[in-house]
């Protein structure tokens, strides 16, 4: 990856929706050699895919939790097991394993409290191996979404 993939990867973080044109004016290629080095990012893996970021009070999404999660086991199948509940739910956003303690943090979005307690109590505490949960709830997002550095 060299300094013009970079500012192909910057650009596209910023606008996902710029046409190959716009983007070759941008990094200051070529249309041809700058569609050829997208379809390459794109093969290698370095480009994802592309989404739209949706605001989630435009969904009723208004309450969101940091859940950490302590496993009580964690062999193989419990892992595996666990990860592929909580992969199910739809309101985690964003599931990351961790090392030390706690063993996960869970990112959480739901329309209100009542909703959050409900999924807490039927969903998250009888997930596979779950010894505690811990939630503290998000106040405000100081940086979101902010593009990786190039």
């Amino acid at each position: 990856m060299d300094d013009v993939d970079r500012k192909i990867l910057a650009e596209l973080q910023q606008d996902g929706r710029l046409t190959v044109t716009e983007l070759a004016a941008r990094v200051r290629l070529s249309v041809s050699p700058c569609h050829r080095r997208l379809r390459e990012l794109e093969r290698a893996g370095a480009i994802q895919g592309y989404r739209a970021v949706v605001d989630p009070a435009s969904l009723g999404l208004n309450f969101e939790a940091l859940v950490f999660v302590s496993m009580r086991q964690e062999d193989r199948d419990t892992v595996a097991e666990f990860e592929r509940a909580v992969g199910e739910l739809e309101h985690v956003l964003d599931a990351q394993r961790l090392f030390g303690e706690p063993d996960y943090l869970l990112r959480v979005a739901t329309a209100d409290l009542a909703a959050f307690q409900r999924l807490y109590d039927e969903r998250l505490a009888t997930l596979p191996g779950v010894q505690r949960l811990t939630s503290t709830l998000v106040m405000k997002h100081v940086v979101r979404d902010r593009p990786l550095p190039a």
